[in-house]
């Protein structure tokens, strides 16, 4: 239930990788997770899809330098600088990669097959021209951490008093799910990345799971229209926060050697 974009495992062990910290099998072994296969399509030099390795050994020797997750959302283009061919793919798959270096960007396409229990995942990554400009309303990490403090303490108030936290049995099986992950002592983010981005992703993901949960438990004691437009109104900034700490945790090793 932790939100762990593609793009954003594609940016840290990508950066990784460039960083030479990791090798190519190691950073496309983490990237695909448990997807079946990732591909990159329209990549300058390659005339079809090509495998990730070949895909990540083509773009260093394209200058690329490193990546930035972007994150967007209607009206908010987090981490994204343009042209509006590339934004509109962007906000359609609501994720995509930035690449530093070059100007190009990736956008993952997901494709499913197969029964239920055994179902097929495929990406493929298309890449495509992108406008060298500095990204789109991504804070430092020091801000992301200062607003997600403030956003987690006011929604709290409201859901609360709304009776619409996340409670019951499903709740407390996904948050328990997530301190078991936090505990294992389990990789996060990848080599290279500063503790700060650690603390920071964490603390987003958690808040992004608080705002799931609020979401998904129905509307709780907030039967009257004034009650739920006031839940609405106070998990929308919530959500856009930990979207802005999520990216700004993922970029943290491009922002650092920068």
């Amino acid at each position: 239930m932790l939100f762990e974009p593609r793009s954003g495992r594609l940016a840290a062990w990508g950066n990784a990788l460039l960083a030479g910290l990791v090798s190519p099998d190691e950073a496309v072994l983490s990237i695909v997770g448990e997807d079946a296969v990732h591909r990159v399509e329209g990549l300058p030099g390659e005339q079809g899809p090509v495998g990730l390795t070949l895909a990540l050994g083509r773009m260093r020797a394209l200058g690329v330098t490193g990546l930035r997750l972007a994150l967007p959302a209607p009206g908010h283009p987090l981490g994204l600088s343009g042209p509006p061919e590339f934004n509109a793919r962007a906000l359609e798959a609501e994720e995509a990669v930035v690449a530093v270096g070059a100007a190009l960007g990736l956008v993952p396409e997901v494709a499913e097959a197969g029964p239920a229990g055994d179902v097929h995942v495929s990406v493929t990554w298309h890449c495509l021209p992108v406008r060298e400009a500095p990204p789109a309303d991504v804070p430092t990490l020091g801000e992301a951490e200062r607003e997600l403090a403030e956003a987690l303490r006011e929604a709290t108030v409201v859901l609360t008093r709304l009776d619409v936290a996340g409670s019951g049995p499903v709740a407390e099986a996904a948050l328990s799910a997530y301190r078991a992950r936090a505990d294992s002592g389990g990789e996060v983010l990848a080599p290279g990345y500063p503790a700060r981005a650690v603390r920071v992703l964490a603390l987003a993901q958690r808040v992004d799971l608080m705002v799931s949960l609020a979401y998904e438990n129905g509307h709780g004691g907030a039967v009257a229209a004034s009650e739920m437009a006031a839940r609405a109104e106070a998990l929308r900034p919530v959500e856009r926060v930990a979207r802005r700490a999520l990216v700004a945790a993922y970029n943290a090793a491009v922002e650092q050697r920068g």
